[in-house]
């Protein structure tokens, strides 16, 4: 199974409410509340151990990037966070390590504005540790950016630079780029945004997919964090950088304003999710899906 079929699969196991403008496949969901001018976002997402950090890892940078890596995905949408709810399941379980681990909840959050407004702790049978972060936020009407929403022509931009993201810690260092995405929500040339985790090219063809578009890569104009090469750019993920799909003839005066973005490549009408213009790879982005023997 791939995230794609994973996530049709959902829409047609969970029916939405009414108010549900933007159900299962993106950073967020979106709910208009009634009475609320506001749209509400929700996400959530986990950090485990010996997949997103190694058990060695002190717990305050554990619960950094498990805010961070949420507030990513707010900031993919164009709005703001402000409140989250916690989880923690290991072994084995400590006073010391969650008292920590919580303190650096906190830090983070206070940095967004936001609070945690609960959540749940439990043991895990086997040694082992996963943390999940609940979050919600806010975006004004007519900001919000989806990722099915590229259009033929557009130009795939991106902030920042990419590869090396574990190698490098960036992964465990990095700041979402939430500043970026509230401008860039209120941008009427970008038509589509998300941000980077399983890696560029994983994610990028995934906004094609799901606008049902092609993508052509332009790997020259890829910038690479020091000591990546292009297929490290485009395959090892954890780099959250958003990307975005630009109308063409806005391209170079938003990247001329947006110091940290640059053109990488085009959206084209073809079959939905193919690439072009990439070098043979061998490696790829992170997979969350193992078939099993």
């Amino acid at each position: 199974m791939d995230e794609e079929k994973l996530v049709a699969e959902l829409k047609a196991v969970f029916p939405q409410r009414p108010e549900v403008a933007e159900g299962p496949g993106d950073d967020c969901a979106v709910i208009r509340l009634p009475g609320m001018e506001r749209l509400l976002l929700a996400a959530v997402d986990q950090v485990v151990a010996g997949v997103h950090f190694l058990a060695e890892e002190p717990p305050e940078r554990i619960a950094a990037k498990l805010v961070r890596r949420n507030v990513s995905d707010i900031a993919a949408m164009g709005g703001s966070p402000a409140y989250a709810m916690l989880t923690a399941a290991m072994e084995p379980l400590t006073q010391k390590f969650l008292s920590a681990f919580h303190r650096g909840v906190q830090d983070v959050c206070a940095e967004y504005g936001m609070c945690v407004v609960g959540g749940d702790v439990s043991s895990l049978p086997a040694p082992g540790a996963v943390f999940t972060l609940s979050i919600f936020g806010y975006a004004e009407p007519g900001t919000v950016k989806l990722r099915r929403t590229a259009r033929a022509g557009d130009l795939l931009c991106g902030t920042g630079c990419y590869g090396r993201s574990f190698e490098s810690g960036h992964h465990l260092t990095f700041r979402p780029r939430l500043r970026e995405g509230l401008l860039l929500g209120r941008t009427a040339a970008v038509h589509a945004m998300m941000d980077v985790s399983d890696g560029l090219l994983k994610d990028a063809c995934r906004m094609a997919f799901a606008s049902g578009l092609a993508l052509e890569f332009e790997c020259s104009r890829i910038p690479l964090r020091e000591g990546a090469t292009v297929a490290d750019a485009l395959c090892d993920g954890e780099d959250y950088e958003l990307i975005c799909a630009v109308a063409p003839d806005a391209a170079d005066s938003l990247c001329a304003a947006f110091p940290h973005l640059t053109r990488m490549g085009v959206f084209k009408e073809g079959t939905p999710g193919t690439v072009s213009g990439i070098p043979v790879l061998n490696k790829k982005g992170f997979d969350h899906f193992h078939e099993a023997v």
